[in-house]
């Protein structure tokens, strides 16, 4: 049945994700060693709550064609936060107090997996990033890709980025928002050509990770461009009262100055705060290396 949907066009076929644990093949020449990370935690203020769940893939990335190889090592280890967890996030996991009761991360097998990795990768690492490191120091010493920042889908022709929404554009339907479950399909959606590039997901990744980005703030910016600025992606800082975005290379970062002053400043002197960023302290709390621009 599902075979003669598939043939009819009227018709799409969603089928189980089934987890992949050996990927076949073997890399032809260099490397890259993975860790695809979920985590599960009480909220989201990561000041205040902690992590109920933590996921780890270790996988081998085969730098020429971007695909993983070989054997994917699993942990999956559920928390005890010492409080209630929320209705909602019960709602949402499933994950209930009496699973957690008792139960504490394996530290010792955390750090094995973690021991010659070379790039963290999670679907939305500024979130996960300071929750982990605030358990486990080793995570602040090594470098990070986002799967939602550092992909463009939007230009891949993907309505959502939604992992989920993802996973169903390849035609994979799982039971989300447990952490592992989550790991899989990320790396199954990752593992696929991008819709518009002659690369994978996980190949964008790593050239994401070997390129410093930056953070830039349209410092004392003219009132009356605030309705250019918010059409051209930046977000304001509240607290900071400026213009912020986020640029992923020192071709976008030229241009953005370049607009900047035609269009903001309007050829006046400006001065506008850049902070530079690799993947060891990007989606981290921590800060890069902040300078100031004239334009």
């Amino acid at each position: 049945m599902a075979q003669a949907l598939e043939v009819h066009g009227d018709y799409r076929v969603q089928r189980r994700l089934k987890p992949t644990l050996q990927w076949p093949g073997t890399a032809s020449g260099a490397i890259t060693r993975v860790i695809v990370l979920d985590t599960e935690t009480t909220g989201l203020d990561q000041s205040k709550e902690l992590i109920i769940e933590l996921a780890l893939l270790r996988v081998d990335i085969d730098n020429a064609t971007g695909l993983p190889v070989g054997e994917v090592q699993v942990y999956d280890g559920l928390e005890d936060p010492g409080k209630p967890i929320p209705r909602e996030v019960v709602a949402l996991t499933g994950i209930q107090d009496a699973d957690v009761k008792g139960q504490t991360l394996d530290a010792a097998r955390v750090a094995e997996l973690l021991d010659g990795v070379d790039l963290v990768i999670a679907h939305n690492a500024g979130f996960d990033r300071p929750f982990v490191e605030g358990r486990f120091k080793q995570f602040a010493q090594l470098t990070w890709a986002c799967s939602f920042a550092d992909i463009d889908w939007k230009a891949q022709g993907r309505g959502s980025a939604k992992l989920e929404s993802l996973a169903h554009a390849n035609g994979w339907f799982y039971d989300a928002h447990r952490a592992e479950m989550d790991c899989h399909a990320l790396l199954a959606v990752l593992a696929q050509k991008l819709p518009e590039a002659a690369h994978t997901g996980l190949a964008q990744l790593l050239l994401a990770a070997s390129q410093p980005s930056y953070a830039l703030q349209a410092t004392n910016a003219p009132f009356e461009a605030k309705d250019k600025l918010k059409a051209r992606g930046y977000r304001w800082h509240a607290e900071q009262r400026v213009w912020h975005t986020r640029l992923k290379s020192d071709t976008e970062l030229n241009a953005e100055c370049e607009w900047l002053k035609e269009n903001v400043y309007g050829q006046r002197r400006a001065m506008v705060q850049i902070e530079k960023q690799d993947a060891r302290v990007r989606f981290s709390s921590r800060a890069g290396v902040v300078t100031q621009q004239q334009l």
